[in-house]
C-alpha cells in the first residue's frame, strides 16, 4: 500500500510540471524584467524596481538577448551588445545555449506562458522573469 501512495504522489508531481511546448517559444520575444531570483538553498533575492531589463527575440532556433534601459516616454537606450543564443530540445526540455567571446553557459525553460518564463542556470540558480509593463508619463 505504501508503494500505491509513492506512485500516485510521483505521477501527481510529474503531471504538475509546466511542460514548456516548442509553440510556447515564441513567447519570449519582447521585453523582460527579472522578478526574482532563487538560490540553490531555498533563499530569494525580490527585484521590485529594475533600471535595465531584457529584450529577447527569437527566430525559429536562434535568438539574442541584449540589456536596455527603459525611458519614461516608452522609447529605451540600448548598446550594441547582445548575448547570441541557440535553443535545442533535450528529452522534452528546451535549453538557451549562449555562446560569446568571453564566456558560454546553458540555461533550462522551466516554465513558459505569455506573460512570465522561469530558466534554471547549470548552478542551480532560477531566474524568475516577469513580461515588462513599460510607464508612459508623456499620455
Amino acid at each position: 500500500m505504501r508503494n500505491v501512495y509513492i506512485i500516485v504522489i510521483l505521477i501527481g508531481l510529474v503531471g504538475c510540471r509546466n511542460k514548456v511546448n516548442k509553440l510556447d517559444l515564441p513567447h519570449l520575444n519582447g521585453y523582460w524584467e527579472i522578478e526574482k531570483v532563487t538560490f540553490p538553498d531555498g533563499s530569494k533575492k525580490e527585484y521590485t524596481v529594475n533600471t535595465s531589463i531584457d529584450y529577447i527575440e527569437v527566430k525559429e532556433h536562434e535568438g539574442f538577448r541584449k540589456k536596455v534601459q527603459p525611458n519614461f516616454n516608452g522609447t529605451y537606450v540600448t548598446s550594441n551588445d547582445a548575448e547570441l543564443f541557440t535553443i535545442y530540445e533535450n528529452e522534452g526540455v528546451f535549453n538557451l545555449n549562449y555562446k560569446t567571446d568571453l564566456s558560454e553557459w546553458h540555461e533550462k525553460i522551466i516554465s513558459l506562458s505569455e506573460n512570465n518564463f522561469i530558466v534554471i542556470s547549470e548552478e542551480n540558480i532560477k531566474y524568475h522573469y516577469r513580461r515588462f509593463e513599460p510607464i508612459n508619463l508623456e499620455q
